[in-house]
């Protein structure tokens, strides 16, 4: 079996920067009772199968209903069997042979095997893969097919070799293995009714208010501690707060910095975790005016990012370099951003022709775990910073799950608020989303575009050597850095809080939550 040298390096660093952040350490087995948890986020996902969907809010219930073939441990992106036993590579890197799990069962009863690892994958490969599978060209890009061996065991052939893919496997979205009964019964509607071997099995959705799961009893690991568990979706991250402190919700994400002191006078407990995330601000690129790099730098000059750092974050988030957090492989601490000078911008909006035509910058109104305050505040505070240089902005807020769609058709507006949390712990998970191949798929929102990145961007994902693969990701950075396609803001801290009785409650890595060994005093 090849050896996997990054996410080792990431769960290195992980280990201990956690360590040193108060966050729980492993999940262990806690006994089934008959106690129901309650997790409040601030929407709705977009949908529940993981074909389908690319955002934090979906992965969070997600993961509690389907599994990989294998998964990440508690702490880290360090992969671990899940569906399958056990793997192998191939020499030459192209050919991932798994041993798959017996006697496990889909929630509808239908048997787990080889034939359903196919067809959850083979859904997504051309040419069955559609536009609205945000991951799929993602996750199985080099995927070339999938081979039923034998009930038991899957080989996946891929065209390359393919350095992040089995980190890829172990992800939320596009890589959990489906029940193929129940996507063939529902249809389109499977979105709404998702089957999957995961701890907790899908109950019912009432939409703008709560997820219902429940205990699957004959679930192959430890039985999940709790019978019932509710995704309550709750906009307002003080409500949230609010609702915690009264008993009404157990655990909340999207703690607001102006709540922590609150939060911990109260007694109740707060995750202050290093954040695998990127807040920024992104550019139309396709499209005047920021099609012109010199508009994109000017805004960039002109954005006070320290500024929003130390006042709008108050201290809980780190001020980025880059796309990349500084504790992942392929950060290049000596390359810098753009920095705040608001006299070279207005050079350079003189050179770029700009005469104050007025600038739409799109915004969720919802809080994000890459930027807690929400995007109304974030997107007041760059309206303030850019009108000191002469931009005239409006702001166009959406509830999440309409900005999304807003933001993808890109009709409208000329700069956004987004921003990333990282699926696997491989840098190729965020510097994918340069990648020109990711603007039908949605994930490249800025709609940029450079050739010479797409090529590094390739050579990166079949490059093992780790050193070769620095050097590759360091001359990209380089690129990005310089035709700021993105303005870096932050990278947040992943807060997250919950009542004192709640036991091996954590935020992971990447942002979703494991809920199926925690428990409640």
């Amino acid at each position: 079996m090849k050896k996997w040298f990054w996410p080792v390096l990431l769960l290195t660093a992980l280990a201990f920067v956690l360590a040193g952040c108060g966050g729980q350490q492993a999940q262990n087995a806690a006994p089934a009772k008959d106690i129901t948890l309650v997790y409040a986020q601030g929407s709705d996902p977009r949908g529940l199968d993981p074909a389908y969907v690319d955002d934090g809010e979906s992965a969070k219930v997600i993961v509690n209903v389907f599994e990989g073939l294998v998964r990440y441990k508690p702490d880290s992106t360090e992969v671990e069997p899940c569906l399958a036993t056990e793997w192998t590579s191939s020499p030459d890197g192209k050919e991932w042979t798994f041993k798959l799990r017996r006697g496990v069962k889909f929630h509808d009863g239908t048997d787990f095997n080889a034939e359903a690892v196919k067809f959850s994958v083979e859904r997504q490969l051309p040419p069955n893969r559609t536009d609205d599978m945000p991951y799929a060209s993602f996750t199985f890009g080099p995927v070339q097919k999938v081979e039923v061996v034998d009930q038991y065991t899957v080989k996946f052939i891929l065209n390359e070799p393919y350095a992040p893919f089995l980190a890829n496997m172990a992800m939320a979205l596009a890589a959990p293995i489906v029940s193929p009964a129940a996507v063939q019964k529902y249809g389109k509607d499977f979105i709404e009714h998702p089957v999957g071997t995961g701890p907790f099995k899908f109950v019912k959705w009432d939409k703008g208010q709560q997820i219902e799961l429940a205990r699957n009893d004959n679930y192959w690991g430890d039985k999940p501690a709790a019978a019932k568990v509710f995704f309550k979706f709750t906009k307002e991250n003080s409500v949230r707060a609010s609702q915690l402190k009264t008993g009404e919700v157990d655990m909340m994400d999207g703690v607001d910095p102006n709540d922590v002191k609150m939060l911990e006078q109260s007694g109740l407990k707060l995750i202050k975790n290093p954040g695998m995330n990127i807040n920024y601000v992104g550019f139309l690129c396709h499209k005047p005016p920021f099609n012109n790099v010199k508009m994109r730098q000017a805004v960039s000059y002109a954005i006070n990012r320290q500024n929003l750092v130390d006042y709008l974050y108050q201290g809980l988030a780190d001020l980025a370099n880059g796309p990349l957090p500084k504790f992942m492989p392929g950060y290049a601490a000596d390359l810098k951003p753009i920095g705040y000078d608001p006299e070279k911008a207005k050079a350079l909006l003189k050179e770029a022709g700009y005469k104050g035509e007025k600038i739409t910058i799109l915004a969720y109104s919802n809080p994000r775990p890459y930027n807690p305050v929400g995007g109304e505040k974030l997107a007041a505070a760059i309206q303030q910073d850019l009108l000191k240089v002469g931009i005239n902005c409006d702001i166009k807020t959406y509830p999440w799950k309409e900005y999304k769609d807003v933001l993808f058709k890109a009709q409208e507006g000329h700069m956004f608020l987004y921003g990333w949390i990282g699926d696997n712990g491989d840098p190729d998970n965020f510097l994918s989303l340069f990648d020109s191949k990711e603007i039908a798929g949605s994930l490249n929102a800025a709609k940029y575009s450079n050739p010479q990145v797409d090529k590094l961007l390739a050579e990166g994902r079949k490059t093992m050597d780790p050193a070769k693969r620095a050097q590759i990701y360091h001359d990209l950075q380089k690129i990005v850095l310089e035709e700021a396609p993105w303005v870096y803001i932050s990278h947040s801290l992943d807060m997250a809080a919950y009542r004192p009785n709640v036991v091996n409650f954590n935020l992971h890595p990447t942002g979703v939550v494991f809920l199926r060994g925690v428990s409640k005093n």
